[in-house]
Parts: structure tokens; C-alpha cells; sequence
């Protein structure tokens, strides 16, 4: 199979490569593609050297599947071009993901929507996804009512510019290209995305839609609130979900511990949990301080933890593909 990587040179493409290297996918030729700053460029994988070229150059290859994480414009105007060639394209910007015509995908939790309708396929948003592989299995037997979440997403969530500005800051050197605002060290930052008339940020409305799409019941009410804080790889979120049927807490745990992906981490009286620290570089999502909440009935309180590189990016990406190829549909 002929798969081009668009945006290889970058954060979340570096990753990709990685997660590629160790998948499933029977790779016969790869192309790494990036912006002309980068062509000519040598990338090594597996123990090959790989040239970076541009994407008309990749598409005159024909590739059977593209995996695009080159940011919004690139896919707005590149992906149309590649399905016209038959190609498949996984789409990491948010581009698509709310087009009622391509599915937005996590593998395990609806992989059944890549029925080959369509050759756009959407990944999530890095922290709908992890938020989602802890809640699906609950839905499916509890029917949620109300979701709040509160964010502490990673810098990496916010690219490589985020993350040089957070290096800089810890060691004191002066940086005149600023991502934030504000310092992220030392610091939290409640604003990920822009501003929109509501009030709410670009990255608060991913987690209410797409959420609801992926779950396929735009009647959940979501609330949300998102921060960057100083840390380098992996998000958190604090979880407070409403549901319509009564709930037992051993069955929370059997559900969450039995589906794919998820990992219970939960022995508080050994301070047990979830962090970002352990979870980087992993592919897992991590769930912890699982409590019912006292203040009103059927409530859960949990705490949700997943590297937003891995799971929730490019692992989900590969998942994406190796799913499409088991299946047959590439």
C-alpha cells in the first residue's frame, strides 16, 4: 500500500511516523510531504532515508491513503483533490468534522461508520476523543444527560510554537515568538482556541459537537471549560457526567476497565491515578477517581488522562487506517 504522510515534518506528523512504524499497515512505498520550506528534506523510517516532497508531487503518485495533519487550510483545499484520485484521506484538522457527509471516528467506538461512503474521514479533536472513550461505554448502558468538563490540556496540544515558549520561559531565555498571550509557566491559561460571540472558546464548542456526533445524540447538554497549563506531553480532564438511569459503581468500573483503549487507574488510598507524566507516549486513556457525585442523583465525577499525540491524534489517525485495510475498504 502507497500511504502519504502530509505535515510529517511537524509535532503531530514526527509522532505519526513513529506510531506507523509500529502499526499493522504493510507500508510498500511512503511519501512524506510537507511545505516547500521542508522539500528536500531526509527523514529516516524505519532505517530508511526518506525525502520530503510537495503535495502535488504526492498527489501525481496516486497514493491509496493520505493522512493529513497539516492544519485546516491545507485539507480544505488539498483533500477534495486526493479522493478525486481514489485515495482515502484521514483528516487531522477540524476541516470536516462536522460535514453531516464524513464521519468522525474513533475506532472503537464507531468504526462501523467507515462503510466507504465516504473517503473523507475526520479525527476528533484531541480531547473529544480521550473524553469519549471513557464515556461511550457509560452511554451505552446509562444514556447520559449532562456532561460538564473542565480542561488542563497540554502545550503540545497547542503545537510547536506553544511548546518553544514554555521551554524558553522554564530556563529564562528570551523568546520574541510568543504563542500565548501570557506566560504558560508557572501559569494556567483558561482560554484554549478563539473567542467566539458566546463566550466560549473554538476548542470548548469541539468537545459539545463533536461529542454529540460521535455519540450520535445531539439532545446531551455539554458544558466546558478549557485550559492550558505547563505541561509538555499528555491532557487531563475533570469529568462531572449526569445520566438518565441509576448507576452502580462496581459496574462503572467493570464497563470502563473492560473496553478497549481504557485503563482504570484507581486506588486513591495509594494515590493511585491518572497523570500526564505516566501517560505520555502511551496510546492508552486513562481513568481514575471515579466517585459518585453526592450533590445530585445519577452524577459521576471522574478523571480522564491520554498523551493528546498519541491517542489523540496520531494513534487514533493509525487506528483509523488499519481499520479501512482490515476491512477491506483500501
Amino acid at each position: 500500500m502507497k500511504i502519504a504522510l502530509v505535515g510529517a515534518t511537524g509535532m503531530v506528523g514526527n509522532v505519526m511516523l513513529s506510531v506507523l512504524a509500529k502499526s499493522k499497515l504493510q507500508i510498500e512505498e511512503l511519501l512524506v510531504v510537507a511545505s516547500e520550506s521542508s522539500r528536500g528534506r531526509k527523514i529516516l523510517f524505519k532505517q530508511q532515508e526518506h525525502t520530503v516532497i510537495g503535495l502535488q508531487e504526492a498527489l501525481d503518485k496516486s497514493p491509496d491513503l493520505a493522512i493529513f495533519s497539516a492544519g485546516s487550510l491545507i485539507s480544505k483545499e488539498w483533500a477534495p483533490k486526493f479522493t478525486e484520485k481514489g485515495c482515502y484521506v484521514i483528516d487531522n484538522s477540524s476541516t470536516w468534522r462536522m460535514d453531516k457527509d464524513v464521519p468522525l471516528v474513533v475506532p472503537e467506538i464507531n468504526g462501523s461508520e467507515l462503510d466507504g461512503r465516504s473517503r473523507i474521514i475526520a479525527n476528533p479533536n484531541c480531547s473529544t476523543i480521550q473524553m469519549v472513550m471513557a464515556l461511550a461505554p457509560l452511554h451505552a448502558t446509562y444514556k447520559i444527560d449532562r456532561i460538564v468538563i473542565s480542561t488542563y490540556q497540554s502545550v503540545t496540544g497547542s503545537g510547536a510554537k506553544a511548546f518553544r515558549q514554555l521551554q524558553d520561559e522554564r530556563i529564562c531565555r528570551p523568546n520574541s515568538e510568543r504563542f500565548y498571550p501570557h506566560n504558560i509557566d508557572l501559569n494556567v491559561i483558561p482560554q484554549g482556541g478563539d473567542f467566539v460571540d458566546n463566550g466560549y472558546t473554538t476548542e470548548e464548542e469541539k468537545l459539545v459537537y463533536e461529542t454529540q456526533k460521535i455519540l450520535k445524540d445531539n439532545n446531551l447538554r455539554i458544558t466546558a471549560t478549557v485550559v492550558r497549563v505547563p505541561v509538555f506531553g499528555g491532557h487531563s480532564e475533570s469529568i462531572n457526567v449526569a445520566f438518565k438511569k441509576e448507576f452502580e459503581l462496581e459496574n462503572v468500573y467493570k464497563l470502563l476497565s473492560e473496553f478497549p483503549g481504557v485503563v482504570v487507574q484507581d486506588i486513591p488510598e495509594e494515590s493511585v491515578y491518572p497523570m500526564p507524566k505516566y501517560a505520555e507516549g502511551k496510546d492508552d486513556v486513562f481513568v481514575g477517581r471515579i466517585r459518585r457525585d453526592y450533590s445530585q442523583p445519577k452524577t459521576l465525577n471522574m478523571w480522564v488522562v491520554s498523551d493528546n499525540l498519541r491517542k489523540g491524534a496520531a494513534t487514533n489517525a493509525i487506528q483509523i487506517a488499519e481499520y479501512l485495510v482490515e476491512h477491506k475498504l483500501v
